[in-house]
């Protein structure tokens, strides 16, 4: 069975997958620029993008971005979304992922409009004032979600103010990598479970119009991508699985630690943002569990939920810091970041961005499945 077209505003994608965006370094414009080529949307992580171009910004002594003006860089986004664009021949969509709580988001987003993004996503909080900062702009705006009553709100707020609604909603359950937005016991509460919030989220979609609803969080296969699409999901969001993938910005020490992870490496704790945070246990990650405090100050001004490191302080550590350390390849120091299903990505070895894509539109076998 071929996968319907998606639909984003003034896009249609061939393929009805969005890359999830995957920060620091993991999503940036050589995944997303082939995930767009093969027709679907390659995503652009905004956060920490001054760690891409060293040059272009103000560092420490560490090589730290000083201030969310140089670890959320204008230069280096504009520069990733170009290079994504000359990368993807013209097909698919670039989209930039921007996280609510980051420090100068409304900056960010039009900082990535500016540049030519054709969509933003934008999770981590809600984003209640994103049409106010795409004012005039023909981009398609694609909030991330956890409920109905999120999606609800979002909508209500939207066309009262805004005279707009969502372009399409990302529902995203809580097995997906990164932050989750559920609190810790509800990640694995039946109720919270993406097949069990989707119902309702689709339903609330279709009083508004039918906004597209795309699922996420656990979604790994083409019979997954099929469960959903059959039950009135336009399209999914797919993030871990394209780590593992030739064309992903990681460094390859990153890529070989997901190949290598078993199930019970891969867990779920605290967070300077203030959500559930899942990774994959390495050096850093173990001493975190045994009390080890390895806050170094705060720097970057990353997040505003971290209170320019108050929080930080409190759980040990900089995520900033962390997933820059990941970039840039230091398996002692670094936080490196896996859905829930990563440890099925030891049956595969690296496979470029086509190649996947064709696995995930049932043209080619799953390794991972057998």
């Amino acid at each position: 069975m071929s996968l319907k077209p998606l639909k984003l505003r003034n896009k249609v994608l061939e393929v009805p997958i969005i890359q999830g965006g995957m920060g620091v370094g993991l999503s940036w414009e050589k995944l997303a620029g082939a995930v767009a080529r093969e027709g679907a949307m390659g995503v652009i992580s905004a956060v920490g993008t001054g760690y891409r171009f060293p040059e272009l910004v103000k560092r420490d002594k560490f090589g730290r971005p000083i201030g969310s003006v140089y670890t959320h860089s204008k230069e280096a986004l504009t520069l990733m979304i170009q290079k994504a664009k000359e990368i993807s021949q013209g097909r698919g969509a670039i989209g930039v992922n921007i996280l609510y709580a980051i420090t100068d988001y409304g900056r960010v987003l039009r900082d990535a409009i500016e540049a030519g993004a054709d969509a933003i996503i934008t999770g981590a909080g809600l984003p209640l004032k994103m049409p106010e900062y795409a004012e005039g702009a023909d981009v398609a705006l694609i909030p991330i979600v956890s409920s109905a009553r999120a999606l609800n709100l979002i909508c209500r707020t939207w066309e009262k103010r805004y005279k707009r609604l969502p372009d399409a909603v990302i529902l995203e359950g809580p097995k997906s990598g990164g932050h989750q937005g559920f609190k810790y016991e509800e990640c694995f509460m039946p109720e919270y479970q993406l097949e069990n919030l989707f119902p309702s989220v689709l339903e609330e979609a279709q009083r508004w119009g039918g906004i597209p609803v795309i699922v996420a969080g656990g979604i790994w296969s083409y019979q997954d991508i099929l469960w959903y699409m059959e039950r009135g999901a336009s399209g999914v969001q797919i993030a871990t699985r394209f780590i593992a993938t030739v064309e992903c910005d990681a460094p390859d020490i990153y890529k070989e630690i997901l190949l290598k992870a078993e199930e019970d490496d891969i867990i779920l704790f605290k967070s300077p943002v203030g959500y559930p945070l899942r990774v994959v246990k390495t050096p850093f990650v173990e001493r975190l569990l045994l009390g080890y405090n390895g806050w170094n100050g705060c720097v970057s001004h990353c997040v505003v939920p971290c209170n320019k490191g108050e929080e930080a302080k409190k759980v040990g550590f900089c995520i900033a810091d962390r997933l820059g350390a990941a970039w840039l390849g230091d398996y002692e120091e670094g936080i490196f970041i896996s859905g829930a299903n990563g440890h099925l990505l030891k049956k595969q070895c690296i496979i470029t961005v086509k190649e996947l894509i064709e696995i995930l539109t049932g043209k080619r076998e799953d390794p991972t499945l057998k």
